[in-house]
């Protein structure tokens, strides 16, 4: 896989990070609009990048990649992913995938008529916690309960109480908690449990409308899935699920899941008192660490593997993930 990179922001500046610990990925071109030369330009000096561009067309018409990776915001994904699905380009498309299901849709059906390989870059679907926790699943009994949480102060929310709206504020850029954040947690739990009977989503607005925090309630067969997402506020990010039998729990951000712990049962033995007056069950732990060089190292070397080996039944099992969580990120738009 050859890679052109589409976009000059954070985000970028992380994926060449994570892409320096993958030699063998090679990076051919950078894109940058034509007020963002100079840090293109920088880019490029940094990372050895041969070629940069200020004209996408002419990017998609002359660059030697197979695959862009585009991080540019939010509003813009759509058009840009198309676009280079039209090219003949293959496209890693940050998330949120698009701002509508619609879009979502038409993307994944123009990939698949033109054989081509389209990714939502979404890190929790590939680390060893995920993996984990699919084994796992069936062994905490009957689900009972899942609770998710991604607050995470801004560092552009000091500009926005101030009254400056900059594009992580502005729902004009497609920007919010829901799309930016509470993401995460619902790719675990599309992941995990698939489509909810039902969606509700409670969001705290600001004074541009955007909803700067909330609370995203989803329905399914005999529990709750709770996300909470927080761009104004902090607190100690976690994902939770409780069975009957147990619990596994991810303690620290969702997006970089770097830890995991399964707790069982231990069926036919008695339960204990403990400090509260309650009967405590025995039960056994597994604790995993998960510290990679970088949350985005394994996400591009997974893409790669399955492009490099045209492994089209991958690429469709991602693009029905995707496409379940625009399906709940509609409903908890309307």
């Amino acid at each position: 896989m050859k890679l052109a990179i589409i976009g000059t922001g954070k985000i970028v500046q992380e994926a060449f990070y994570a892409l320096s610990f993958l030699p063998s990925l090679k990076i051919a071109a950078i894109y940058g609009r034509p007020h963002s030369l100079d840090k293109a330009e920088t880019l490029a000096r940094k990372h050895a990048v041969p070629e940069v561009y200020t004209d996408y067309d002419e990017l998609l018409e002359k660059t030697e990649a197979d695959t862009v990776y585009i991080g540019l915001v939010n509003n813009v994904h759509y058009d840009y992913a198309r676009r280079a699905l039209l090219a003949g380009k293959n496209v890693i498309l940050e998330k949120p995938f698009t701002e509508t299901l619609e879009q979502a849709r038409a993307l994944i059906r123009l990939a698949k008529e033109n054989g081509l390989f389209l990714f939502e870059a979404i890190t929790v679907l590939h680390s060893i916690v995920y993996e984990k926790m699919l084994e796992s699943l069936s062994s905490l009994g009957t689900v009972r309960m899942a609770l998710l949480n991604y607050s995470q102060y801004s560092s552009r929310y000091d500009a926005y109480r101030a009254g400056k709206v900059l594009p992580a504020f502005d729902p004009a850029c497609g920007a919010s908690s829901l799309g930016d954040l509470n993401v995460y947690n619902i790719h675990y739990a599309a992941a995990l449990f698939g489509m909810p009977d039902e969606v509700h989503y409670f969001p705290s607005r600001g004074f541009n409308g955007m909803d700067v925090s909330g609370v995203l309630v989803l329905h399914y067969r005999g529990f709750h899935a709770v996300c909470t997402a927080a761009k104004n506020s902090d607190s100690p990010c976690f994902v939770s699920i409780q069975g009957e039998d147990g619990w596994m729990r991810i303690d620290g951000k969702p997006n970089a899941a770097p830890c995991l712990d399964v707790v069982r049962v231990q069926k036919g033995k008695p339960p204990v008192p403990d400090a509260s007056g309650a009967m405590q069950r025995p039960v056994t732990s597994e604790h995993i660490d998960n510290h990679p060089a970088h949350r985005m190292v394994q996400e591009f070397q997974d893409f790669a593997a399955i492009v490099d080996q045209s492994d089209y039944e991958a690429r469709d099992a991602l693009l029905d993930e995707t496409e379940t969580v625009m399906r709940i990120l509609e409903l908890a738009k309307s």
